[in-house]
């Protein structure tokens, strides 16, 4: 087992702290998203890096790992944030940390770049990092009082629509109770960590991560008033759409997890699990929304 993390309580900015760099070889495993030539890169040069301070348990790069053995210390995700959306559904529930590695454009969640991992490699084995628990949502879609589907969400849960384009009226319940009745493009549910996804292309707020709460996001509706809400990640959330198109569907972190047709329901609440993230020294939230944001002054 690798040496202990830092809390997961502890402020973002606290200094980091020390660890014996006589602990055991942490065990891992690597991911990275087949057929992209700088992922297959990159691994080849960073393998022997990582190789060095860890016992590499499988390397995945067609996203099939199964991880069955208990004793996986973290893994290494090598690609952008479709990468960590597809290691937390692969994962399906396993709490096992994750480091990622950016290989893609954005990246706010792989925040890392390879060569910021090669100074951090060293020190995350010797456990000088901190472990981030990060909130998910499952979501049922429940037709004739049985559940069809489900799945485990890390960003966030959408109603949308499809042709024949028109406005939707969405029913959103809270705790069992009718919140509202949206008149809309469309809705979303999104954690922390999706408030900078679709959430935010739609005009909802920023959540730092560490918050534990859901923002409610209308794309587009037709009243004026309706706003962005946020509420707690314990609220229990029931979504139908009383007229649904041919084409009106559920999406899940950017899949669709079935087409909606009238009498079904979407049950939407905080998973038993969390996804949990490395992050390394000098990374917090602010950070990464001057560097991917371009809160700095200048994009």
């Amino acid at each position: 087992m690798a040496a202990p993390p830092r809390s997961a309580e502890s402020d973002d900015d606290s200094p980091p702290v020390a660890f014996s760099q006589e602990a055991p070889r942490p065990k891992a495993v690597i991911i990275g998203v087949p057929d992209r030539q700088r992922v297959q890169r990159e691994a080849a040069r960073l393998r022997p890096i990582i190789a060095m301070y860890c016992d590499i348990v499988a390397e995945d790069y067609d996203f099939e790992y199964q991880f069955t053995d208990p004793e996986i210390d973290l893994v290494i995700v090598l690609g952008g944030d479709g990468s960590i959306l597809q290691t937390a559904r692969q994962l399906a529930g396993r709490e096992i940390p994750v480091l990622g590695i950016n290989c893609g454009s954005l990246g706010f969640l792989a925040a890392i770049s390879p060569d910021e991992f090669l100074e951090v490699w060293p020190h995350v084995c010797s456990g000088n990092y901190e472990v981030i628990d990060h909130l998910m949502l499952e979501v049922q879609l429940i037709r004739d009082n049985e559940v069809i589907n489900q799945q485990l969400v890390l960003n966030e849960v959408a109603v949308l629509g499809g042709p024949p384009y028109q406005i939707m009226g969405i029913d959103l319940y809270a705790n069992g109770m009718l919140a509202t009745r949206y008149q809309c493009d469309g809705l979303i549910l999104a954690t922390p960590v999706g408030s900078t996804a679709h959430n935010l292309s739609a005009g909802g707020p920023i959540l730092r991560r560490r918050i534990q709460a859901v923002v409610i996001s209308p794309i587009s509706p037709h009243t004026l008033t309706y706003r962005p809400l946020v509420d707690s990640a314990e609220t229990r959330f029931e979504l139908t759409v009383t007229d649904p198109g041919e084409s009106t569907s559920v999406v899940v972190d950017g899949r669709i997890l079935g087409q909606l047709i009238p009498g079904d329901r979407v049950l939407v609440h905080r998973a038993a699990s969390n996804f949990r993230m490395i992050a390394v020294p000098g990374q917090n939230d602010y950070h990464t929304l001057r560097e991917k944001l371009g809160w700095g002054g200048s994009l």
